[in-house]
């Protein structure tokens, strides 16, 4: 383990916790913050630009001068219309970064949307500040989702799902009150531990070794517009699926596939030419393999993170264990799903 990665993958432990708890605190007062901003989506918005916020102030504290690929920028927070917002999202910036005003809250935004599209040779962070929009407005799944990035591959990951359990007795509806965090980096596996606390001690996730003869048990996006349900129950048939898969949002389907709760996760395009983000499964896909799962794109092709802020390269996403994986990948060949029109 390098001193630079060790460094990356600490402060990305820390901007993972402390933003997972700015989320949490947002989530546990949605209709207060409805009523402050008046509308039914602004505690996800408040808590996305806080989420960045943090991230961004937290990487530029322990490391100085950072490229970060975000999904948002503060131009709306910057508009007069937005006032409500802006205080809402200050509020919960504070919880974690006490000091911090207006100005730096909105110029801290903004460094996820300060330079241009990066290359396959370069180096980067790339986040997305809540995956799981509609999750997290039910209560339910969502995630923040942290990643660097090295020559199109990710190598060191944070990925912080507040709601998501270590219990695997626990339903996935059912909001834990520490939630897990999962931290990888390239060639040293997976640690895990909550998601409340960057000081909290992490332990090494070891993965269960698959019954060759069971079923396939998966886990899928909770909105069909995400995936092409479809097509997934006729994959999982074919290959040899445990019945209707566990249905959760945003990339905490990749740690479920990662500690063994379940042996895949399909995401399969919906429309054609449609280019996933790279802050969509970068983290997801970095804690999967380093747990031993497989991460390709629906035509067994290694995803590519150096094409700028898109999956350019790639069609859909298989994650899987690795005994089943290439099963999933000929069952999608042999019904030719996403095949060209």
């Amino acid at each position: 383990m390098s001193a630079k990665h060790a460094d990356l993958l600490s402060a990305a432990h820390e901007a993972a916790a402390l933003a997972s708890m700015v989320c949490r605190a947002v989530q546990s007062r949605l209709d207060e913050v409805r009523s402050i901003a008046k509308d039914d989506k602004s505690p996800v918005t408040v808590a996305d630009f806080a989420s960045q916020a943090v991230v961004a102030h937290v990487l530029r504290e322990r490391l100085g001068k950072i490229w970060l690929v975000g999904e948002e920028a503060a131009e709306m927070l910057r508009s007069p219309a937005h006032e409500s917002h802006r205080q809402a999202a200050l509020q919960a910036v504070r919880l974690a970064w006490p000091d911090a005003d207006e100005d730096a809250m909105l110029e801290a935004i903004d460094v996820g949307a300060a330079h241009g599209q990066p290359g396959a040779s370069d180096s980067f962070w790339t986040l997305d500040p809540i995956d799981g929009t509609k999750g997290f407005l039910r209560g339910e799944q969502y995630a923040v989702s942290l990643a660097f990035i090295e020559h199109g591959r990710p190598v060191v990951a944070a990925l912080g799902c507040p709601n998501l359990s270590l219990d695997f007795g626990r339903d996935f509806g059912d909001a834990d009150p520490r939630g897990s965090l999962y931290l990888a980096m390239l060639g040293y596996g997976v640690q895990q531990g909550p998601a409340d606390d960057p000081r909290a001690e992490m332990t090494t996730m070891v993965r269960p070794v698959r019954e060759a003869t069971a079923l396939i048990r998966a886990c899928e996006s909770v909105e069909s517009a995400h995936t092409d349900q479809s097509a997934s129950s006729r994959i999982l048939d074919h290959a040899g699926g445990a019945g209707e898969p566990a249905r959760l949002d945003s990339q905490c389907k990749y740690a479920v596939v990662a500690r063994g709760q379940a042996d895949a996760y399909l995401r399969l395009p919906t429309k054609k030419g449609y280019v996933e983000k790279i802050w969509d499964h970068a983290a997801g896909a970095l804690v999967a393999t380093e747990a031993g799962a497989v991460v390709t794109d629906i035509d067994g092709q290694p995803l590519d993170f150096g094409c700028g802020s898109g999956l350019a390269k790639n069609r859909g996403i298989v994650c899987a264990d690795a005994a089943v994986h290439a099963r999933l990948v000929a069952a999608i060949a042999d019904l030719k799903v996403g095949a060209p029109s």
